[in-house]
């Protein structure tokens, strides 16, 4: 049997106020979730809960405070909890996606280009397999009705909505064993929201392994092959 593509082990994680004399903000205590290939894990739970906290936990954004989270890679296992920058960086190039809230590019780079350079990058100096990238970000960007004539524009300068399509194109485009999807529905109108489970479902099926949070309730319950309350997770230390 396969290990889990995802696997967290008495992780904690506590925040230090240094401005409030060091005081101690305790989140978790003693995470234990696994998350296999083909499983999409919805994280339930109020607002303030730390469900972003969790994923960014996953993704080294954050540094838990005890535990290790180990994710399989195609070098073997890390654990996320003392990998090496190097190890972090190859971690996100081919083993985890990450939607997060927000889009973060290089500003006056055009959308195509944000969206193309996941592939690009694999892609060296071989032209063709540049233009395939290219093609392959045109193919995302309009199953995610991004007008043509904003392709060759930044993304800074587009709506909300817009920009959250493009932050999921570039962040799905690469097909990679680990998804965390952070609310990517948030700012979605309900045929952009219909897409996204479309993706996420196809992602699945293809062996994913995905952690999701979602502000509306129909869309995990729509793509959800688990569900986890994320409330028990909470530490009870003052």
């Amino acid at each position: 049997m396969a290990p889990p593509m995802l696997q967290l082990q008495g992780v904690a994680k506590r925040f230090t106020l240094h401005r409030q004399n060091s005081l101690e903000l305790p989140v978790f205590d003693d995470v234990d979730l696994s998350v296999s290939a083909g499983e999409c894990v919805v994280l339930d739970g109020a607002s303030g809960l730390g469900k972003s906290t969790l994923l960014k936990l996953v993704y080294a954004n954050y540094r838990a405070s005890a535990g290790r989270i180990t994710v399989q890679s195609p070098a073997g296992p890390i654990d996320v909890t003392q990998a090496t920058p190097r190890e972090m960086v190859s971690l996100r190039r081919d083993t985890i996606g990450y939607v997060s809230q927000f889009l973060r590019v290089i500003p006056r780079v055009p959308a195509l280009d944000v969206v193309a350079e996941p592939l690009a990058e694999d892609a060296g100096d071989d032209p063709a397999a540049i233009e395939a990238a290219r093609e392959e970000a045109r193919r995302w960007l309009a199953r995610l009705r991004i007008p043509e004539r904003l392709w060759h524009l930044p993304p800074a300068t587009f709506s909300g909505g817009e920009q959250q399509r493009i932050n999921i194109a570039r962040n799905m485009i690469k097909p990679k064993p680990l998804l965390l999807l952070d609310e990517p529905t948030a700012s979605l109108d309900a045929a952009n929201t219909d897409t996204v489970i479309s993706l996420i479902r196809e992602a699945t099926a293809r062996g994913a392994a995905t952690v999701g949070i979602f502000h509306d309730a129909e869309v995990g319950a729509a793509v959800a092959t688990r569900r986890v309350d994320v409330g028990a997770f909470r530490s009870s230390r003052p």
